[in-house]
């Protein structure tokens, strides 16, 4: 089993993601922002890390990230600012980057989103500086030599895992559960073979394990 540090783990994926990786054997190291979160992290079976990405600079991940096998970033800003999409969607990725480089990391895991995202709606500038924020961090990481892994989930629903899923490079626009989105990155993780790729995210008909299965080359 491997070494996780968890970026994120505190998110709507990542608190869901958390427990999979714990019952899969895994050792999980969770940063968060909070010091009270700590305490939640810790009885859940991750080892607690505090720190905040909106200060946390690449020296400070890479120290984060030493003797890991495994990052997986699920944090985002969730529409709280153009300054926090910014460090957070923008420049997270670029330091998890570095970090990985930095402490001999080969495997790494993005939440990011379908590019079709919100297409329809009245312009929004804050959403459009998102969705490209995201996109150039997609492009970094596939710039790298890493052996990354890019999800790229539809609409978000606060709803646990349920039912199956549409998972492929590119799939008609929908919704998904952030469960859903956990146990797909879960299998994901299980599956190291599975590299280099993007996937596009929705729920549908497929069983997670079958769906994941069905992605090996």
């Amino acid at each position: 089993m491997s070494r996780i540090l968890l970026i994120g783990a505190t998110g709507g994926v990542g608190h869901r993601l958390l427990p999979r990786l714990i019952a899969a054997g895994h050792e999980v190291t969770a940063l968060h922002r909070k010091p009270e979160q700590a305490a939640e992290l810790r009885a859940a079976g991750a080892t607690p890390l505090q720190g905040d990405l909106m200060a946390m600079g690449a020296p400070e991940m890479t120290a984060a990230a030493k003797g890991h096998h495994v990052i997986v970033f699920s944090a985002g800003a969730a529409g709280s600012g153009l300054e926090r999409t910014a460090e957070i969607d923008g420049q997270g990725p670029l330091k998890m980057i570095a970090a990985a480089k930095a402490s001999g990391i080969a495997r790494v895991y993005l939440v990011s989103a379908m590019p079709e995202a919100g297409r329809g709606k009245d312009p929004n500038p804050n959403f459009e500086f998102y969705m490209k924020t995201k996109k150039e961090a997609d492009a970094a990481l596939v710039a790298s030599d890493l052996d990354w892994v890019i999800l790229r989930p539809g609409t978000l629903l606060h709803e646990e895992e349920g039912g199956g899923v549409r998972l492929s490079p590119a799939i008609p626009y929908g919704s998904v559960k952030r469960g859903t989105v956990a146990a797909v990155l879960a299998r994901l993780i299980d599956t190291p073979q599975i590299r280099r790729e993007i996937f596009e995210l929705t729920d549908g008909e497929t069983p997670v394990a079958e769906a994941v299965a069905a992605l090996v080359r």
